[in-house]
């Protein structure tokens, strides 16, 4: 079985954020970022795949070359080759186009991408690769077991949990519950160096369009101070919550 795990490589949440060029352009500076959590999920159900059942493990970036250390990384935890397509990752089709060549060329069974990254939040990538590639979709997937060419997998839906029986070849949106988080893992020194040694391959994007361009950023409003209502004023608290807050 041939695995491909979409990687983005998104600001860490404890990064401050700022923008550049009129609001129009995100200011890198100074930023760390990190492999995007829903995708870090994915990678190590395909590690489990890797491990259990054989499976081969490759990851893909779109993105510039300061994309490489996060795709390293990927390496490090245990994948076998890397794939960065080599520009800017301007919007949900735009990137899915790129991923969904990589794909097509790689034969790949199944492609595991996180349903979200926690930059722009679009949701959409998995769904566009699994429609121009003609594979199965199952979004906000959490678990996934694949015996064969059939696959099993639970999804998160409003108020419960959906069981799906699908084939190959497939592509899911993976999140929070795909593993334990206490799966997780970190790159040792012995993977960090056999990382080093891995292939990275830079491919060429293909031609294709950029469907919602970025026109401006606006950061979120500053919260405001706390207000403290004595226990024995229930009336007052009341009307802050409903007038106010407008929670009740």
């Amino acid at each position: 079985m041939k695995i491909l795990v979409c990687i983005s490589h998104v600001p860490d949440t404890t990064s401050k954020i700022n923008f550049t060029e009129n609001n129009s352009k995100f200011d890198t500076a100074g930023v760390q970022f990190v492999i995007n959590p829903n995708d870090e999920f994915g990678l190590t159900r395909a590690m489990w795949f890797k491990e259990k059942q054989g499976a081969t493990v490759h990851v893909v970036n779109v993105g510039g070359p300061e994309t490489e250390p996060t795709l390293r990384k990927a390496l490090a935890i245990g994948a076998d080759e890397a794939i960065r397509v080599n520009t800017v990752a301007s919007d949900g089709f735009y990137v899915a186009k790129q991923l969904a060549k990589v794909v097509e060329e790689g034969a790949y069974d199944l492609v595991i991408a996180g349903r979200e990254s926690i930059d722009y939040n679009g949701a959409m990538v998995p769904g566009i690769i699994a429609a121009l590639t003609n594979a199965n979709f199952v979004n906000t997937c959490i678990s996934l077991e694949i015996e064969g060419t059939t696959a099993t997998a639970i999804r998160e839906i409003d108020g419960g949990k959906e069981i799906l029986s699908t084939s190959l070849p497939l592509v899911i949106g993976g999140q929070k519950g795909l593993v334990a988080e206490s799966d997780l893992r970190i790159p040792n020194m012995r993977g960090i160096m056999m990382a080093r040694k891995k292939p990275l391959n830079v491919l060429e994007p293909v031609e294709a369009s950029v469907m919602t361009p970025v026109v401006a950023f606006e950061k979120a409003a500053a919260k405001g101070p706390v207000k403290l209502i004595d226990a024995d004023k229930v009336e007052e608290l009341v009307a802050l919550l409903h007038n106010e807050a407008k929670v009740i």
